[in-house]
């Protein structure tokens, strides 16, 4: 199945991957620090919810 959505996602995680050598702990690190960046700027960051698993199928 050739799909170009779906081709398109891949080569951009692709690209990500490349990007951070495919280091997911220099990935996190990224996010972390755009994370601090928007917060300094005054952007509120919405956590996200303590138990995922035990919200409504909604």
């Amino acid at each position: 199945m050739n799909d170009e959505i779906i081709t398109e996602v891949r080569a951009i995680k692709d690209a990500i991957g490349a990007k951070f050598n495919y280091d997911l702990r220099a990935l996190f690190e990224d996010i972390k620090r755009g994370e601090a960046e928007l917060e300094a700027k005054g952007v509120h960051l919405i956590p996200p919810p303590p138990n995922p698993a035990k919200l409504p199928n909604e």
